[in-house]
């Protein structure tokens, strides 16, 4: 079976991103919204990523628009309002669905990771948390704030 380091996915820019440059780092990826009662989760994984990254942390943003229809705004929008807004620096990828026949083939491992296969994603901000080995630790609800994630990054840095 594949793995996250199998994956290419396209950044906010268009640009295509090999997720193998991602190996030996523990990841959180997260899909995201810019208009959600979770938004300001931003601020908390910006947060774990200025805290983390030179440890060998990085973060995966995947803006999804699929809930509630929250992340409406081209990519270039979103970048610019997560940058302005939260002074972002990790990778923000292009916006992607999550769940359904148009889904990211990334998201149908993750969940089939943890979740089991067919299990859907419920909203914004439902985070994976990988290890060096691409292993997929945990998944962590919406509500689930990034501080609250902050022991178990460093368990496996």
């Amino acid at each position: 079976m594949a793995g996250i380091y199998d994956f290419t996915v396209k950044d906010a820019k268009g640009d295509v991103v090999d997720l193998a440059q991602f190996r030996g780092k523990v990841l959180l990826v997260v899909n995201t919204a810019t208009g959600c009662g979770f938004t300001p989760q931003y601020k908390g994984l910006e947060e774990l990523y200025e805290t983390y990254h030179d440890r060998g942390f990085d973060i995966l943003d995947f803006p999804c628009n699929q809930f509630g229809h929250q992340a409406p705004g081209t990519n270039t929008e979103i970048v610019n309002f997560c940058t302005l807004t939260y002074h972002t620096q990790f990778p923000q990828m292009a916006k992607i669905d999550v769940n359904g026949p148009d889904e990211s083939p990334v998201y149908t491992w993750l969940k089939a990771q943890k979740g089991g296969v067919g299990k859907k994603i419920k909203w914004n901000f439902t985070k994976f948390l990988l290890d060096r080995e691409g292993n997929v630790v945990k998944r962590y609800a919406p509500p689930t704030k990034p501080e609250d994630i902050a022991a178990d990054i460093e368990k496996l840095l």
